[in-house]
């Protein structure tokens, strides 16, 4: 059994709109109250687990927020339940220690009561008291789901479903007949991924794209006093703009590394020193565009999920500048030279191509 997640969109109605809105807010105040509660407890020399807080909350709910009646209650148990995992993270100083949620926060909350009950059907989802709400595109995979969270971005309503599925439905299982061959892959920054076998993915580069749209939301925001009701519109088209930059290299991202997982029967890929690459103030906004570092992550998960083997190279493996003809290394070559030239062996080739072809595992 392995668990898997899916983000999808959701298409509700004005009424469920406003509902999702409420169980944000509800989930924002029991975090807030429990925070409270728990800070309490640390100035009287008291240690208070989410149990306590969560008795202590539904003693005074009805009292203090009795707007939340109507409402489904898991909003408020899971809020205080991941209360509780942020504490235990701060105290075993793997986090920080958890903070107050503010309104202008991430506006999102748990709706599931934890014992998979939550219902999907085609393109649909049920909701605790809010019912059916329409999703854009359908659950890619089958099983138990286990965690549904709805959360709101940039104005646009979406739910993430965890769902506790066979691994033996989504594993690549090789067979004596299969004709795909080892690939070496290597990126960069003019294109997002060069194969050993000739096949090239561009680079949309969209922060380059939009750079300009960009400048100008920015300029727009600034000129607006802050809080008001311009200011707030004027920050979500900000919002948008930078929405947009990220959906267009997340797709360019799917794209490239599931084609390059279902041809290839093993994948070799180059280990970027990112932190390093980043004190380049030439390549520095260019690198951070093409996002490199997410775009391996995203290969190694997909090749692991299929069962196809894939090797790291060294980080000091010189994959540009070594002849993947002869293995001579050339010392000279620069950023600037696109065609790599052998001087021992006479070899010439597409500088990416050719790292491609030294990284392959084969």
């Amino acid at each position: 059994m392995s668990l898997r997640t899916q983000k999808i969109a959701l298409n509700p109605n004005h009424k469920q709109s406003t509902l999702m809105a409420q169980h944000a807010g509800y989930a924002r105040v029991a975090f807030n109250f429990g925070l409270s509660s728990f800070n309490a407890g640390l100035d009287a020399d008291e240690w208070r687990t989410y149990q306590d807080i969560k008795r202590e909350f539904n003693a005074v709910k009805r009292e203090r927020f009795d707007w939340c009646d109507g409402l489904s209650q898991n909003a408020s148990k899971n809020a205080i339940h991941n209360l509780g995992d942020a504490v235990s993270r701060w105290k075993s100083k793997q986090n920080r220690f958890p903070v107050y949620k503010k309104r202008s926060d991430r506006i999102s909350y748990q709706a599931d009561n934890g014992v998979g009950t939550a219902e999907v059907y085609k393109k649909r989802i049920k909701l605790p008291k809010i019912g059916w709400v329409r999703m854009r595109e359908e659950l890619r995979f089958t099983g138990e789901v286990s965690k549904v969270v709805v959360s709101k971005h940039n104005g646009r309503w979406s739910v993430s479903i965890l769902v506790r599925c066979d691994e033996s439905n989504y594993t690549h299982q090789p067979t004596l007949f299969d004709d795909r061959e080892p690939v070496g892959v290597d990126v960069g920054i003019n294109t997002l991924a060069t194969c050993s076998d000739g096949v090239v993915y561009d680079n949309p580069r969209p922060l380059k794209r939009y750079q300009r749209k960009l400048r100008r939301a920015n300029k727009a925001l600034s000129r607006k006093s802050k809080g008001s009701r311009n200011w707030q519109k004027a920050k979500d088209r900000l919002g948008a703009v930078h929405y947009r930059i990220a959906c267009i290299r997340e797709d360019a991202h799917h794209k490239a590394s599931t084609a390059i997982v279902k041809r290839a029967s093993a994948i070799g890929i180059e280990t970027l020193n990112i932190s390093g690459l980043l004190k380049n103030r030439r390549i520095a906004k260019a690198l951070s565009d093409s996002a490199l570092s997410r775009f391996l992550t995203m290969l190694k998960y997909k090749a692991e999920r299929r069962g196809v083997p894939i090797t790291e190279a060294d980080m000091f493996f010189a994959s540009s500048k070594t002849c993947s003809n002869c293995g001579e290394k050339k010392t000279d070559l620069t950023l600037s030279d696109r065609t790599y030239h052998c001087t021992q062996c006479g070899f010439e080739s597409d500088r990416d191509l050719n790292a491609a072809i030294n990284l392959s595992p084969a």
